[in-house]
């Protein structure tokens, strides 16, 4: 609705320009009158219409062209005023000639200056709109560093969990290019990989349509991308907005850590919402295989740690009470080192209580 009626004014004033340059005079008849009137109509016509072509604008083309232009204007002032001396005769007038020659001169110092200003900053425009503050206001609107969002954090799902919750207020970024790799995914011919890349697009969806959480898509080109594969391209952009990278891929976090960016890894983030268990405490579990180490037996907690049980090879299928001798955290996520201590509970049916404080009994489990 603005725009339309931004339009309808600007068509407006337009026609009112031409009235009063009919009036004034400008067309030597009433007929050059019309004629200068409808031109003056079709041209503002013309620029809404180049205006509705390109809908998808960025400010960094726009500033860098208004700023070349300013850079040019200004340089051309300068130059013309150290100029100026070269163009008056000895008794400081100038000639029609040198009038001319000057007017020349300017003329085409405006064009070589305002292209090379235009020039410079549309190819550096990645870096210029940074330096104006103004052009990125939305996107620093609340003093956050962005977090820019990897594949497989995407297709995790999890991020959307923690969006939910508002505890993160950061803007959310996704590259461009991150969304192609995405639709690749789900284009697959394997089934697996397709399932993986619709799960992606449909969180990107949830994300977008949640309420508080700011999503962009994110259409940043720089030179370093070059030939470069999705998970570089994804630490230089991440090193050049100065945000914070997202994701689940142990390479890639490394990768970003060598490179100076901060990373956030959701498997570290669970890892710390996890219960923390302290060595010598004990807790209840199923043994459901064997280890690798002889006599290991392996069971899961309900988040799905994995606890690795001493003793507990000739108790698969039983329901255990080990107690915990160290814990081993890393980004792959959290393993518990526990000792077997007695059994509560055959799976298969029967209740054994083993405790060797409590003396030992058995009963049918209900």
């Amino acid at each position: 609705m603005p725009l339309l009626i931004l339009r309808c004014v600007f068509i407006l004033a337009s026609s009112g320009i031409g009235v009063a340059v009919v009036r004034g005079g400008a067309a030597a008849s009433s007929a050059g009158g019309l004629t200068t009137f409808f031109l003056i109509v079709l041209l503002s016509l013309a620029v809404i219409g180049l205006d509705m072509a390109f809908p998808k604008k960025k400010i960094a083309w726009i500033s860098a062209v208004y700023f070349g232009l300013l850079i040019g204007l200004v340089t051309t002032y300068l130059m013309g005023l150290a100029l100026e001396p070269f163009f008056s005769d000895p008794v400081g007038e100038a000639s029609a000639s040198n009038d001319a020659l000057r007017q020349s001169v300017t003329a085409t110092m405006l064009l070589i200056f305002s292209y090379c200003g235009i020039s410079f900053l549309l190819q550096t425009r990645n870096d210029f709109r940074f330096v104006i503050p103004f052009v990125e206001f939305q996107r620093n609107v609340k003093g956050i560093k962005p977090l820019i969002l990897d594949t497989s954090v995407v297709i995790d799902g999890r991020i959307a969990d923690v969006m939910e919750t508002k505890l993160v207020d950061s803007p959310l970024l996704m590259p461009r290019f991150a969304i192609v790799e995405l639709q690749h995914i789900a284009d697959s011919s394997d089934r697996s990989r397709r399932t993986r890349g619709r799960r992606g697009l449909d969180v990107l969806a949830r994300l977008q349509n949640m309420d508080g959480v700011d999503l962009k898509i994110d259409d940043t080109d720089l030179p370093e991308f070059a030939k470069q594969p999705v998970d570089l391209k994804l630490v230089a952009l991440a090193k050049h907005l100065e945000g914070k990278l997202v994701t689940n891929d142990y390479n890639l976090n490394k990768v970003a850590k060598l490179q100076g960016v901060n990373v956030i890894n959701l498997n570290d983030l669970s890892n710390a919402l996890k219960p923390v268990f302290l060595p010598g405490e004990r807790i209840e579990v199923d043994v459901v295989k064997s280890g690798e180490e002889i006599g290991q037996g392996i069971a899961y907690l309900d988040d799905g740690t994995m606890v690795v049980v001493d003793q507990g090879r000739n108790h698969i299928a039983d329901r255990v009470v080990v107690t915990v001798t160290s814990v081993l955290q890393t980004s792959a996520g959290r393993m518990i080192f526990a000792r077997y201590e007695y059994t509560t509970k055959r799976l298969t049916g029967t209740t054994i209580v083993l405790d060797p404080a409590a003396g030992s009994s058995t009963k049918p489990s209900r």
